[in-house]
């Protein structure tokens, strides 16, 4: 076990850490902004400051949808009411809603969101069909990164691997097969680093019934960015050990990175350095599963999906968006 192993069982249930007391100000916890939905992920902010999540449909009843929120008139309303179980959400820089869709009756694609049209971009690697896509990020040159694992549906699963692929001038090509089962990805605000959560709980949803789970993995990693957009290989920053892992990240513009905590014990946003230590945690009553800060007024605020809702923080931090960058 890493340090980042060893202060994870000593800070419990507060925000903690001598630097946390820089980035989060005193006494401050998340506010509830709306409670209504199933399982929200993947929220993401556009130019405007409106705020985008996923509201996922987890027994694939209904397709899911999109919802959004005005911090202006703090009004949430639906963006999208068909978004075929859309997971991540993020904004090109010509202001697009991006979107990667799961399975459990979802288009397992990535996809381009408006309010009444989805555009599926990429659905096949070599002519067989993903996974069930689960987050994404802009690259200020590179296009987009995202995740394809399987955690729940019963479609087919086709493809021999559950990596990382990357989407850029019409090209759909796998970035990484060196996690064994990823889910968040972000970048660092150099746009030099992808960081990839492996958050492998040992089963796909679709093995036959009385199947063991393979041993659980759960870790934190970093992949160097080169010059024509391919991954390096892989740095091991934290190991989580077997209990829970993390899910959605985000960055700040000091490199530091927020990350989606869930272990039952210290459910909550991680705030990590850079090189993998712990700086920071933030409790949630909720099953955190995605972060990312707000734009203009709202910089330093850090909107949060978690269980069935939306939250927000404002920290003393500042948002990395790669899709601003010049």
């Amino acid at each position: 076990m890493n340090r980042m192993g060893v202060v994870c069982l000593m800070l419990q249930y507060s925000v903690t850490g001598a630097m946390a007391a820089d980035i989060v100000p005193p006494g401050a916890k998340p506010e509830l902004l709306w409670n209504d939905g199933e399982f929200t992920e993947g929220v993401a902010v556009a130019k405007d400051g409106v705020v985008y999540f996923s509201d996922i449909a987890i027994a694939g009843k209904n397709p899911g949808r999109i919802m959004k929120f005005n911090p202006k008139t703090k009004q949430t309303s639906v963006h999208v009411d068909d978004s075929g179980q859309s997971n991540g959400l993020f904004f090109s820089a010509d202001g697009k809603l991006l979107a990667v869709c799961g399975a459990n009756k979802g288009h397992r694609a990535l996809c381009i969101m408006t309010d009444r049209l989805v555009i599926v971009v990429a659905d096949k690697f070599e002519g067989k069909k993903l996974n069930a896509p689960n987050d994404l990020v802009v690259h200020p040159r590179f296009g987009v990164y995202f995740s394809d694992p399987r955690y729940v549906g019963p479609e087919p699963l086709e493809l021999d691997h559950m990596s990382v692929y990357r989407y850029h001038l019409g090209k759909l090509e796998r970035a990484t097969t060196d996690i064994t089962k990823p889910n968040g990805v972000i970048l660092s605000p150099d746009a030099k680093t992808l960081y990839v959560a492996e958050t492998d709980n040992g089963a796909t949803g679709v093995e036959p019934v009385g199947t063991l789970p393979k041993p659980a993995r759960y870790t934190l990693n970093a992949f160097p960015i080169k010059d024509d957009g391919s991954l390096g290989p892989k740095r091991v920053l934290a190991d989580f050990g077997k209990d829970g892992g993390i899910d959605g990240m985000t960055t700040d513009t000091d490199g530091r990175i927020y990350a989606a905590f869930r272990p039952d014990a210290r459910k909550g946003i991680l705030i990590v350095s850079p090189d993998g230590q712990e700086l920071g945690h933030i409790p949630t009553d909720a099953l955190p599963t995605n972060c990312t800060f707000g734009k203009g007024d709202e910089k330093n605020v850090l909107y949060i999906t978690a269980g069935s809702g939306l939250y927000r923080m404002r920290l003393n931090a500042t948002g990395y968006h790669p899709e601003l960058a010049p």
